[in-house]
């Protein structure tokens, strides 16, 4: 019951996630020179957060190392893969 719980709490997060990759995709003929591009910097932006929020866990090596390659090989789905299936505790870092 406490699996359920925790992916209920992470929910909103990947909506969120959701909407930025389906913005990501939506290009116009009317704009689309630097549409992509502002998009593509906050997908960069969010993977780095993503990436720190990775080594502040107190995970092993094993599983830093997993997790920072699914973000960094599939940045926008290994986003979404990170805030739904980590199983993220709270940092001691503050």
């Amino acid at each position: 019951m406490n699996k359920i719980a925790a992916l209920a709490n992470r929910i909103p997060v990947a909506a969120i996630l959701l909407a930025l990759t389906l913005t990501t995709t939506a290009c116009s003929r009317f704009n689309g020179n630097g549409n992509l591009s502002l998009w593509g910097i906050i997908i960069l932006v969010l993977d780095v957060l993503a990436l720190i929020d990775v080594f502040r866990q107190p995970w092993s090596l094993g599983k830093k190392i997993l997790w920072v390659a699914i973000i960094w090989f599939l940045p926008v789905l290994g986003l979404i893969l990170y805030y739904l299936l980590a199983g993220r505790g709270k940092s001691n870092i503050a």
